[in-house]
């Protein structure tokens, strides 16, 4: 039997919603494994939908670089906020996401290219910038967007300076004004963070883990199964409702799904990116008071 310790019991407090006693009887009962007991919260309808991206928790600054057809994003991350606002970390963010153009999204060729003015490559220019600031940061990952006879369109959350935030969004289309629309659309995937374009490119294990907990939650009911099978038809298809991007509800409107404003404005989406600052990266929680006890050897 796992340990269920005061800590675990807090983060799934955090994750649910729960309350705490409910949040260690589900741990118990799934012997300490974290989202299993999530499920079960769920199960009993003790708890919301888990948000598997976790807490936004790191700094820095999330970058967004977009030419015609191709746009690019990037995470660099730092250990304080001050550090977001300076001058020297803004440029480098800048710099390296339009560097990212040419990486094909992937991080370690990213990592090698050429910075520059500097004689350095990125990763060696990344060093040269934390010895200068004092604070350590990281390139934590990169993402690249093509389409294919259309455009990308972007949009920054909470924006510090042109294509540098919090939240970076992208957006391929075709067809239509997809710069307008397009941005439109990066706004609302901001906002409701969607698991997928469609359906059929959702996460299948993303699917089956739903339907069992919805099957679970069905059967509590006491109804017979071939009510259960009618009723997990339609909780799935408002599950895909909710996380896929084309059968959303617009927020821009708050009436049309996606794909029929998509339609009404004469364009197709095929496909987009998301970057939030810190998705699921834990930040260490000190406790300062304990900290200088400990070092006064109290």
């Amino acid at each position: 039997m796992a340990e269920i310790t005061a800590a675990l019991v807090k983060e799934l407090r955090e994750k649910s919603g729960a309350g705490m006693m409910d949040c260690k009887k589900a741990l118990a009962e799934n012997d300490g494994d974290l989202e299993a007991a999530v499920d079960w919260l769920r199960t009993k309808g003790l708890a919301a939908a888990a948000k598997k991206a976790g807490r936004v928790a790191a700094e820095g600054l999330v970058g967004v670089a977009v030419d015609g057809s191709k746009g690019a994003v990037v995470e660099v991350n730092a250990e304080t906020d001050f550090v977001s606002r300076n001058d020297q970390f803004q440029a480098f963010v800048t710099t390296v996401a339009k560097l990212a153009l040419a990486s094909n999204g992937d991080l370690d060729t990213l990592k090698a290219m050429d910075y520059p003015g500097t004689g350095r490559n990125v990763a060696d220019e990344l060093t040269h910038l934390i010895s200068t600031i004092g604070e350590n940061m990281n390139i934590r990952r990169v993402k690249v967007l093509e389409s294919a006879g259309g455009e990308v369109a972007s949009y920054m959350h909470s924006a510090v300076a042109d294509g540098l935030g919090k939240i970076g969004v992208l957006v391929a289309a075709k067809g239509g004004d997809v710069q307008g629309f397009g941005k439109q659309v990066c706004m609302h995937v901001a906002a409701t963070n969607p698991a997928s374009l469609s359906r059929d490119d959702l996460d299948p294990e993303l699917v089956e883990r739903e339907k069992q907990v919805l099957t679970e939650q069905a059967r509590e009911s006491g109804k017979p199964e071939e009510i259960i099978e009618k009723m997990i038809v339609g909780r799935i298809n408002k599950y895909y409702g909710e996380v896929c991007l084309l059968e959303q509800v617009f927020v821009i409107d708050g009436e049309s799904k996606v794909s029929k404003a998509a339609q009404a404005a004469g364009t197709e989406i095929t496909g987009f990116v998301r970057f939030g600052l810190g998705e699921g990266i834990e930040k260490r929680q000190d406790d300062f008071a304990a900290e200088v006890a400990a070092a006064a050897g109290k």
